[in-house]
Parts: structure tokens; C-alpha cells; sequence
């Protein structure tokens, strides 16, 4: 079956519908999700969006992004991202976002590695207000489509030029023809045993980037928060404590009450020390101890955490939370310039599927939002200025579904083997799909 658009969208999270809005509405745009359009990163993230306070703060928030990411950043995606920033979160109010304020002023609050409170937020669900946002604008564009439950699992290609994708729907292959594709698929943590991640998330783009020989970067770069909350025997999603409960206080203590680290030092510095305090004390986690916040305060700031502890039979008003670090975010990617676009014409990528260069080696707290709303606004102003010049061509990929299926099992056993060899990991830490 053929379906024929302008813009091919894969994925649904910031990236994903920001870059849809962001397109001329004169443009026709298919989205595809994979699952129901809420199942991504995007609606998980709790603490917040990094921002330039002023023009003063940019060079700041340039320094401390490199830093946390052992300077091993593209300089030049850092400039753009601080430039850009305050630009941005503008655009989000004018979509009706809420963030939270103070005094008339956002309420800014900090994270680890950042030398100034510069995170605006909304509670502890910053990231579930912003798809809803962007989803409620979207829903009032007439040429924005949208279809759920579509596993892609293939580009149509000629050559370096992309011509769209294929994918299953309701048990039926279907090629989507476009003239220009922005692969918003998101990360890789569904490929973990022990992350925060959505399940779903199997570094699809990944795995259609290595069958087409599309350029990637860093996949060696991979991070751990330190503090997911710690459940014995737990086989889902890892459920995430926030960094910005440490921003507000929280100290981190081994099974012996004892602090051992600096809270806000980078997320990679923080997890390694939990790592080995637990192998120290020989114990399977450390503890968060919110005791130096009130209990209206912790309920006000971090509804989300009280609550998602509280149906864990655990009051973080009263009690410690147990923590242990968790796959997190995927800084590597697939290799983009400034507008996004990737090796392959035609084909952009954007958010935790792509390599901006942004995060280097360890990603700077909060910068994945921002990072998602930068770039996929660039992708879409260049798609804007350059579309007329592509084509969409009639390529056929003839999949019987049984056969689809196959693809996309090998594929994605491709991509995490990758991973393993990049990250010399135990055999046991990765799982194959």
C-alpha cells in the first residue's frame, strides 16, 4: 500500500511535533508512532528545560555544556543551542505552555553541572506538559496527519537520496513516499535491561541508519542517570527521580547514612560514584534523603515523584528513596549538521535519534528538550526554503508482513550488537528485540 506527502514525520515526541509545526502549513505532513503518540521520552522527562537566562548568561551556559561534556561537544551546536534557547521557550508560550513562576518571573531552578539556576519547568512534569502542548497545537493543523501504531522499519532509497519509509500498519506494509523524511524516532533504551527509557524505544533509527549507510557518531556515548529509583526484580521501565530533587536539596547517602559525593556534579561523576559505593558497601543501591525539604514543598514541587513512590508503598516525605543509576539518554546519534540534515539528501534527523555534537560525551541536565526544540525548528526552516527542489519517487519495497516482521527483529538485533561492541559491555546488560 502506497501513501503519498510531502513531509514523512517518524516519531511524536518534542522533536517530532515541534519540526511539524514549524513547517509552512502549506505543506502536507504524515507523523507516524510507533505506539500511541504519548509513548515517547518526551512525556517522561520531569525536571525541566535549560535555558540562557539573558544575553550575559550565554557564554555560561556554553562553558558549563562543554565541561559536562568533557569538551568533547561540536562548539559551534553549543552556540547555536544557547542562541536559540530563550527564542525557543517563547515559542512554546506562545503555544500555551505553563511554566511555573515566582513573583511574575519563571521559577528557575538548577541541576547538576549547571553554575546558575536556569531550568524552567512545569512541576515535575515539564516533559508531559510540553507534548501536550505541542499536541494540542498540532491536532488545529488541517495538513497535519497523524498515524499511531506504525512500526517503520526501512527507508525508501535511490542511491543517497531519501524518498521516504516503510513501515507496518494494522498488519499491512505500507511505503510512505515524501520529499523530504525527519527521523524523530528517539533513543535506545528499550534495547536495556535497567533503563528509563519507554520500552518501545529500540533504536529503530539507529538500526535503519546502519542497513543504509547513513554517517553516525559517537554511539560509544551513552548515559546513566544516577538516580532511578530501585526495585528489586523489576523488569519495566526503571521509574526516574529527578535531577533537579538533588538541585533542591536532596543528598545522596550509602546504606550507612554517610554522604560520598557531590550531588550536582555531572550525571556520568555521580553515577560512577554510586557505582562504586555500592560495590564499596557491597549493596544493590544508595539513598536519596529529601529530609531537608518540607513535606508541602516536596508535594507542591514533585507531585509526580510523591505520587509515582507513594503507589510504590513509599512516602518520600518521610522515608529515603532508595536510587541506583539506569540507562538514561543516548548521546551519540545519527550524524547532522546545523539543519539537522544527515549523509543521505532528503533525510533529516532530530532529538535523541540524532548527533548534534550538543552533549559531546555527557549530556548537560535538561539540554535534551532543548536540544529536540533547536534543531528540529532548524530542520523544518530549511525542509521550508528547500522542498520544491526534491521530488517524491514512486519506489516500491515489496514485504509480505511475515517478512516485514523478520526485518525489523534483525535490524534491531544489528543495532544492539553495535552497541555491545561499542560499548564493550557485558553480555548481559544489552537485550536483543
Amino acid at each position: 500500500m502506497d501513501i503519498y506527502t510531502d513531509v514523512l514525520i517518524i516519531g511524536t515526541g518534542v522533536a517530532g511535533m515541534y519540526s511539524a509545526l514549524n513547517l509552512s502549513k502549506n505543506l502536507n505532513i504524515v507523523m507516524l508512532s510507533k505506539s500511541s503518540i504519548d509513548e515517547c521520552n518526551t512525556y517522561l522527562a520531569q525536571g525541566g528545560i535549560s535555558t540562557a537566562l539573558n544575553e550575559a548568561d550565554k557564554e555560561l551556559f556554553v562553558l558549563d555544556t562543554l565541561k559536562a561534556g568533557h569538551f568533547k561537544n561540536n562548539k559551534k551546536s553549543v552556540e547555536i543551542l544557547a542562541d536559540e534557547s530563550i527564542s525557543n521557550i517563547s515559542k512554546l508560550i506562545d503555544f500555551g505552555m505553563k511554566f511555573d513562576t515566582k513573583d511574575g518571573n519563571f521559577d528557575y531552578t538548577r541541576e547538576g553541572a549547571h553554575s546558575v539556576n536556569r531550568i524552567v519547568h512545569s512541576t515535575d512534569k515539564t516533559g508531559k506538559v510540553v507534548f501536550e502542548t505541542l499536541y494540542a497545537e498540532v491536532k488545529k493543523r488541517k495538513n497535519i496527519s497523524i498515524l499511531e501504531n506504525t512500526c517503520v522499519f526501512d527507508l525508501i532509497c535511490d542511491g543517497n537520496q531519501c524518498f521516504g519509509a516503510v513501515g507496518i500498519y494494522n498488519s499491512n506494509v505500507y511505503n510512505f513516499h515524501s520529499k523530504a523524511t525527519v527521523l524523530a524516532s528517539g533513543g535506545i533504551g528499550g534495547l536495556f535491561k535497567n533503563s528509563t527509557n519507554q520500552r518501545t524505544l529500540t533504536a529503530d533509527g539507529i538500526s535503519m541508519a546502519i542497513k543504509n549507510h547513513i554517517r553516525l557518531k559517537d554511539i560509544q556515548y551513552i548515559q546513566f542517570h544516577p538516580t532511578s529509583l530501585y526495585e528489586k526484580n523489576k523488569k519495566d521501565r526503571r521509574f526516574l527521580i529527578s535531577e533537579s530533587v538533588r538541585g533542591e536539596g536532596a543528598k545522596l547517602l550509602n546504606i550507612r547514612s554517610e554522604r560520598f559525593v557531590n550531588e550536582l556534579l555531572p550525571r556520568d561523576v555521580v553515577a560512577a560514584a554510586i557505582y562504586a559505593e555500592e560495590r564499596k558497601t557491597n549493596s544493590s543501591h544508595v539513598y536519596l534523603d529529601l529530609s531537608s525539604m518540607s513535606s508541602p514543598f516536596i508535594k507542591n514541587r514533585f507531585p509526580g515523584i510523591y505520587t509515582g513512590c507513594l503507589d510504590r508503598g513509599l512516602d518520600i516525605t518521610k522515608e529515603k528513596i532508595p536510587v541506583t543509576p539506569a540507562q538514561h539518554y543516548f548521546m551519540g546519534g545519527i550524524a547532522v549538521d546545523h539543519n539537522s540534515k544527515t549523509s543521505m539528501n532528503s533525510l533529516y534527523a532530530a532529538g535523541e535519534v540524532s548527533n548534534t555534537g550538543v552533549h559531546g560525551a555527557n549530556r548537560l541536565a535538561s539540554n535534551s528538550l532543548l536540544e529536540g526544540l533547536v534543531f528540529s525548528r532548524r530542520a523544518a526552516r530549511y525542509i521550508n526554503n528547500t522542498i520544491l527542489n526534491v521530488t517524491a519517487k514512486d519506489i516500491k519495497k515489496d514485504f509480505s508482513f511475515e517478512s516485514a516482521l523478520r526485518e525489523v527483529v534483525k535490524n534491531k538485533n544489528i543495532a544492539a550488537q553495535n552497541f555491545k561492541k561499542a560499548l564493550g559491555v557485558k553480555k548481559d546488560e544489552l537485550v536483543t528485540v
